[in-house]
């Protein structure tokens, strides 16, 4: 971590409350001489009685510009006085409370246009906002006022009564509660709507660096999985190719850690090179099954090894002794961002020698001049076979020398000054990772990817679930703050796919037990949709519905699509029912900003087009029965839902009532492992080689 972010680096300072936060975020701020306070009653409270606005700064672990704020005003002992002597002062974790982030992040894009992290709000005791932004430089910068005046401007304006202020906090209250009062229109979603709205998304496709207009550049993961839906559904090879180009170029880009495996958070480029180093849990779960799917779509085994790197990265490096995985990893290393993942030539030939070196720079474009800051991002400009040529080597040789080199180059990496790790287990981000790990062992057959995947799910329902809800964030042996929509939603999908790549069914009834809660306590019964918090959820100044899905898939989105699969799976009405009528509250937004409602659409997708129930009967502990189920994993088949009915008894399926009845009583052939793919409530006749059920699928 660095000395800016080490709380041991404040040894002669006395600690502040935030000292005795679990957060890593919070206990980076436990030394600035601000008084901070943690939201809750007690911050609340005084605020209420000494009738001072709150300052409410939000971030996380991993911001660079949140270090930055931190080192420039909240360690300064002149800054912290304004804050202390005008304003009751509350830092809060968004990874913990994106209830919070959610409401004041509305609010401060209401005010300026624009949002991001840090999230400088201002609020009156209610907590209710008045005023707010972003970052703000620690005196007046290029345009941008400095914190100090703001600061006087806004306590002289709460202070004295200003019109404004009153006029604001009612304006903004009034349009926050707005953005969340969705109304039914009544009607029907499209036909095709999911294939419609990749074309229209398909539009903003950068046909040379690949991605989504232009710099910063994100990997739109959603977006590409979407056009990978489409191209499944109707051939579509102008969308097999935008995913291709797309995901190639970002394997060999910058963003990609090319020594040690895994993506960082996104590019500020429109080609990929120069990333912002962090390197968050949900955007390498996300990205490791978009290439595993992308992969085996379009025979790509390039896609399948990357997505294997990061696995690999993750069990090394960001899984915890408990089997839970680590929300993120900082940008920052000795108070520099991207230090610990940069090279000049001299570095890499003092650890390769000569000739190794001399490839390493050529491949990996580590060059005198520089690419960041005077070093360089390693990155590939050549393709293995082109370097095979220039060192007169054969490719199997050059492969070879580049494993050596990687490895060579991520020893010596491991002696440096390693980035800051936010070792908290998040419920959302958890469950991609295991959705991830699961459908990576049906793609690549590595046991242990099943066995992280297992190990991480039994871990959230020994230590996250309490028989009657789910805790939001893990740490030091402690679960705290109340769970929200996407964490249900995100573990009841995660749930269904270790069920798919173990058929063990207990974890379909995790799956049922989360989807329960959320149709109890984060319904809306009147309107339909689910809103962000439970009902027993501390009182908030509104109570949110997450639809737009950014980095993550919304709280909506991811609910829809768990509910629609548990349908599939268990027949029961009450998934399908509140799962349609949440698209049909959405829809004209979804049909409006198809960006917006990536995931949605592949909801959509899976809502219009139905599943594709795959039951496969066999005698059971049959090598050729293990053999079709894990020759199906080597298939790119999007909504699929898989049931497997033992031979010898062939009844045990239906009486644990996971199976619909259109797929019960489906019986062997002659001995032989048989399939039947099932499709709008009609199946196949009895499939009895795997070949054939290939055929099936693919057409």
């Amino acid at each position: 971590m660095s000395q800016a972010n080490n709380p041991e680096s404040h040894s002669g300072r006395k600690p502040n409350r935030l000292i005795n936060e679990q957060s890593p975020y919070l206990r980076q701020h436990a030394y600035n001489p601000v008084d901070w306070y943690a939201w809750g009653p007690d911050a609340l409270a005084r605020a209420k009685a000494e009738n001072k606005p709150i300052m409410l700064s939000i971030g996380y672990s991993a911001c660079h510009w949140c270090h930055v704020m931190e080192r420039e005003s909240f360690e300064n002992d002149a800054i912290a006085r304004l804050i202390n002597e005008n304003f009751i002062p509350i830092k809060v974790d968004r990874e913990e409370r994106p209830d919070l982030d959610q409401i004041y992040m509305d609010a401060v894009q209401l005010i300026t246009g624009r949002g991001g992290w840090p999230l400088t709000m201002f609020l009156a005791p209610d907590g209710r906002p008045f005023f707010g932004g972003t970052y703000y430089p620690p005196e007046d910068r290029h345009g941008m006022p400095g914190f100090p005046r703001i600061l006087t401007a806004v306590s002289h304006a709460y202070r004295d009564g200003a019109k404004e202020v009153t006029n604001n906090l009612e304006k903004l209250t009034e349009a926050l509660g707005a953005l969340t009062n969705y109304v039914p229109t009544g009607g029907d979603l499209k036909p095709g709507l999911a294939a419609e709205s990749a074309r229209a998304l398909a539009a903003h496709y950068d046909s040379i660096n690949g991605g989504l207009g232009q710099a910063p550049k994100f990997p739109n993961t959603f977006v590409f999985s979407l056009f990978l839906r489409v191209h499944a559904a109707d051939g579509d090879e102008a969308m097999a190719e935008m995913v291709r180009q797309t995901l190639s170029k970002m394997a060999r880009g910058g963003i990609y850690d090319q020594i040690g495996g895994g993506f960082h958070r996104y590019s500020v480029d429109e080609r990929w090179l120069v990333p912002h180093f962090e390197k968050m849990l949900y955007d390498n779960a996300l990205l490791a099954r978009l290439y595993l799917d992308a992969g085996r779509a379009l025979n790509e085994p390039e896609f399948l090894g990357v997505a294997r790197e990061i696995f690999d990265y993750v069990l090394r490096e960001m899984t915890s002794p408990e089997g839970g995985f680590y929300a993120a990893q900082d940008a920052d290393s000795e108070g520099e961002e991207g230090k610990f993942f940069i090279w000049t030539p001299e570095q890499a030939d003092a650890v390769l020698g000569p000739e190794l070196g001399a490839i390493a720079q050529r491949y990996f474009d580590i060059t005198i001049e520089g690419n960041f800051d005077g070093a360089n991002i390693p990155h590939r400009t050549i393709e293995l076979a082109d370097a095979a040529r220039m060192f007169k080597v054969s490719e199997d040789d050059m492969a070879s020398k580049i494993r050596e080199i990687r490895d060579k180059l991520f020893a010596a990496r491991e002696q440096r000054v390693k980035p800051g790790r936010d070792e908290k287990v998040l419920v959302a981000w958890n469950a991609m990772m295991i959705g991830a790990f699961a459908e990576g062992y049906r793609a690549l057959h590595e046991r242990r990817y099943l066995e992280a995947a297992q190990r991480a799910a039994d871990f959230m329902m020994a230590s996250m679930w309490d028989g009657r809800a789910l805790k939001r964030s893990f740490k030091d042996g402690v679960a705290r703050h109340n769970a929200y929509l996407e964490d249900y939603a995100q573990l009841a999908g995660a749930m269904l796919d270790v069920y798919e790549a173990s058929l063990d069914a207990k974890y379909l009834a995790h799956a049922r037990t989360l989807a329960g809660v959320i149709l109890e306590r984060f319904i809306d019964n009147e309107k339909g949709g689910f809103f962000f918090t439970s009902d027993d959820h501390e009182a908030l100044i509104t109570r949110s519905k997450a639809a737009f899905d950014g980095s993550t898939p919304s709280g909506n989105s991811a609910a829809v699509m768990a509910m629609l699969r548990l349908h599939g799976y268990t027949g029961e009405e009450r998934y399908r029912v509140e799962a349609e009528r949440t698209l049909k509250l959405f829809r004209e937004f979804i049909e409006k900003q198809p960006f917006g409602f990536s995931h949605m659409l592949e909801a959509v997708d899976l809502y219009q087009r139905g599943p594709t129930e795959v039951v496969i009967v066999g005698s059971r502990n049959s090598p050729d029965l293990l053999e079709w189920t894990e020759r199906l994993g080597l298939i790119y088949v999007p909504n699929l839902a898989i049931f497997v009915s033992v031979a010898d008894n062939a009844d045990a399926g239906a009486q644990t009532g996971f199976i619909p009845e259109q797929v019960r009583g489906k019986r062997q052939i002659d001995g032989h492992v048989t399939a039947y793919v099932c499709r709008e409530h009609t199946c196949t006749p009895p499939i009895t080689t795997f070949k054939d059920l290939q055929k099936e699928l693919a057409d």
